[in-house]
């Protein structure tokens, strides 16, 4: 993706090296409230598969959403005794929050968490983490609705998780099938970066996060699980699903007006040989010319449409004037943003400015066939005028795409990346308060 600015621009994925023993590469964090019943069972069964089954050394974090019964005493228990096992306090409920508060502070380069009722089959972790180990994605999430999955659950859990899916596929195009299973994975780089832009403390903090990570075009790997309903779950399904809908209206508000700096996270394409650099052919050109095909083709019959309207009306030279004006203002938007990959607002009133001027010299273009069109035939047919602008379209079109991409939308090499700073370790228990009583 390239953008006028990309200060913030994440650097290609890699494959994370072996580290030294004791090192975290997984960071599982489990946010719990109230759960002084299940938790020591969940966490141990949790610490006990991935010392069995996971290569790399990995830490699970307790984050505790505010308890008011046992729960942050039997966290710092299992804190002291486990070395793998750390604790976090916080004074503020919300599982967005807690989430936040741990994968930001967290030296794991792979940040997971999962629900301590353990409803996932813990089999599905590793293939979870492994495509962000090996660089091929940004993040990684469990599905419980593809094909694959195996899902026990009542018939209104069930209604209500594909309701929720097929409204985030209407209203924010969202293309991931689950967006509420409580098993996700992020690589730390990217959370650094994405999190800061989600503003979401609850349950809706996990849709946010997706919607923004797959609108900035990064890779969500999905693992179909093996998932059995906790019939004590205490989440209130009324009141999720109301906060649930705010948050899709405020998210897709966000995104229409472009108010998002969707920028920030753009990542460079990879180490396939045919993504490296050639010379002397410029970067990104094959992408944006078929793009900018595709914007172009529509935009003739865009154009074509208006012009065919307004002439009902007027002469053809004004027909052709205002149907050039509208398709060309479409046209600089949909190449700005589908073309070049320019988002937010920032520059949006000069682009259209330069690309007005550009209409004019298409204007110029086909003002001066339909000229020497009626300078040749005194009464010319509707389809001869049609052909005739065509032909002067598509010398115009030519000429447009090189100045949108010269000119008006200008490749900038994005700056190295700098490096991020490396987060202190967990101590074994630590109490964080975040001042914000939601």
């Amino acid at each position: 993706m390239r953008t006028d600015s990309s200060p913030g621009t994440l650097p290609a994925r890699e494959h994370l090296p072996a580290t030294a023993a004791g090192t975290p590469v997984l960071d599982v964090v489990i946010p719990v409230y109230n759960e002084e019943k299940d938790l020591r069972r969940c966490v141990l069964r949790l610490r006990e598969h991935l010392a069995r089954t996971f290569p790399y050394a990995f830490r699970v974090t307790i984050a505790d959403n505010a308890s008011t019964d046992g729960t942050p005493l039997i966290a710092a228990e299992l804190a002291a005794r486990y070395p793998e096992v750390a604790s976090v306090r916080l004074e503020s409920k919300g599982r967005g929050r807690a989430l936040r508060t741990v994968w930001s502070a967290s030296d794991a380069p792979v940040l997971a968490y999962m629900d301590v009722d353990l409803s996932t089959d813990l089999n599905a972790l590793l293939p979870l983490v492994a495509p962000l180990i090996s660089g091929h994605s940004d993040l990684a999430i469990g599905s419980r609705l593809s094909r694959a999955s195996r899902v026990v659950r009542g018939p209104k859990r069930e209604f209500i998780s594909r309701a929720y899916n097929l409204i985030l596929r209407g209203s924010l195009q969202a293309r991931f099938s689950d967006a509420q299973c409580g098993f996700k994975a992020i690589r730390r780089e990217v959370a650094q970066v994405l999190l800061p832009l989600v503003e979401d403390t609850g349950w809706f903090f996990d849709t946010e996060m997706l919607v923004l990570a797959e609108r900035a075009g990064l890779r969500i790997h999905e693992v179909p699980v093996d998932w059995v309903d906790d019939p004590d779950s205490t989440v209130h399904l009324v009141r999720t699903a109301t906060d649930d809908l705010k948050g899709v209206w405020r998210v897709g508000r966000a995104l229409t007006t472009g108010s998002l700096p969707l920028d920030r996270l753009a990542r460079p394409f990879g180490d396939d040989p045919r993504d490296r650099e050639i010379t002397d052919v410029p970067r990104g050109l094959a992408r944006q010319l078929v793009g900018f095909c595709v914007v172009g083709g529509l935009s003739t019959l865009f154009y074509l449409l208006l012009y065919s309207g307004f002439r009902q009306f007027c002469g053809s030279q004004p027909a052709n004037a205002l149907a050039l004006l509208l398709s060309a203002l479409a046209n600089t938007a949909a190449n700005r943003r589908l073309t070049f990959g320019v988002r937010g607002r920032g520059g949006a009133v000069r682009h259209q400015a330069q690309g007005l001027v550009v209409f004019a010299i298409g204007l110029a273009l086909t003002s001066g066939s339909l000229a020497a069109l009626n300078a040749a035939t005194t009464s010319p047919a509707h389809t001869a005028e049609i052909a005739v602008l065509v032909v002067a379209n598509l010398a115009a079109t030519v000429l447009r795409f090189l100045l949108f991409r010269a000119w008006v939308f200008p490749d900038r090499r994005d700056p190295a990346p700098v490096p991020a700073p490396t987060a202190p370790a967990y101590a074994e228990t630590t109490t964080i308060s975040t001042g914000d009583p939601r």
